[in-house]
């Protein structure tokens, strides 16, 4: 639901409580209190709803407690770092993510693949020049153009060495020695202690405005029903204390 679906249903449920009032105010009795009273009551419980969901997220001027989500933010932050540490990158999701959890159940494998595709090899390809320029091979490149000879290797050696570590990866030996040193406990609170910098990191980069549109994308859908229930209660009261005035 879109924000301007938020605003029209609040927008049609107080012009249809104002409406109400309106025109209790010139029938004749005895439709003239019920009608006023339910009119007045709507009006009320709708635009109170409405404004205790537009001081949530805005600063009103001489309203104490307004702007409370964007006013505590760090607290939001925290309250997020909190849930995402306890509840997904716990040390028993860690181990069950790198290991078996016994001995009859498959291990499943760590797929290291999409980081080798991001990794820049080019160090790796410099350090290999270097080492033969160094080396008695060094004399005799010299003679062929010196390192720049061996310009045209650069991309099939980073082809290559991207392939030799992925086949190296995928290894069983290799994914067992990785699973057992994941499953310690100290390399699985090393792991969490780095996701948790991380996560740190990546909400500190929120601003208020960040939180604050963030949690209005979460609830945006309940907020317009929140100012038409309130005027289909304040109706009701309305009603109901007429039904005791008279």
């Amino acid at each position: 639901m879109s924000k301007i679906d938020q605003s029209n249903k609040s927008l049609t449920t107080n012009l249809t409580a104002a409406a109400c009032l309106g025109i209790g105010t010139i029938l004749p009795e005895p439709f003239r209190a019920p009608v006023t009273n339910m009119g007045l009551f709507a009006l009320s419980g709708a635009v109170t709803n409405w404004l205790a969901i537009h001081m949530l997220f805005e600063k009103v001027p001489g309203l104490y407690g307004s702007g409370i989500i964007p006013l505590h933010f760090q607290e939001f932050k925290k309250g997020i770092h909190e849930l995402m540490m306890r509840q997904f990158f716990t040390s028993e999701n860690v181990k069950r993510l790198f290991g078996p959890e016994s001995e009859t159940e498959e291990a499943p494998k760590v797929d290291l693949a999409p980081i080798i595709e991001q990794t820049d090899f080019t160090p790796a390809f410099e350090a290999l020049i270097e080492a033969i320029t160094e080396s008695p091979l060094g004399g005799m490149l010299s003679m062929v153009g010196g390192p720049n000879a061996l310009e045209p290797l650069r991309d099939p050696f980073k082809v290559k060495i991207a392939a030799a570590l992925e086949s190296i990866s995928t290894s069983e030996p290799f994914q067992k020695t990785l699973r057992e040193n994941l499953q310690s406990s100290s390399t699985t609170d090393e792991i969490l202690e780095k996701v948790s910098v991380i996560v740190s990191k990546r909400l500190d980069e929120l601003t208020p405005e960040m939180v604050k549109e963030i949690i209005q994308q979460m609830i945006r859908e309940h907020l317009g029903w929140l100012v038409v229930w309130g005027g289909v209660f304040g109706g009701l009261i309305g009603l109901i204390a007429t039904a005791f005035q008279a």
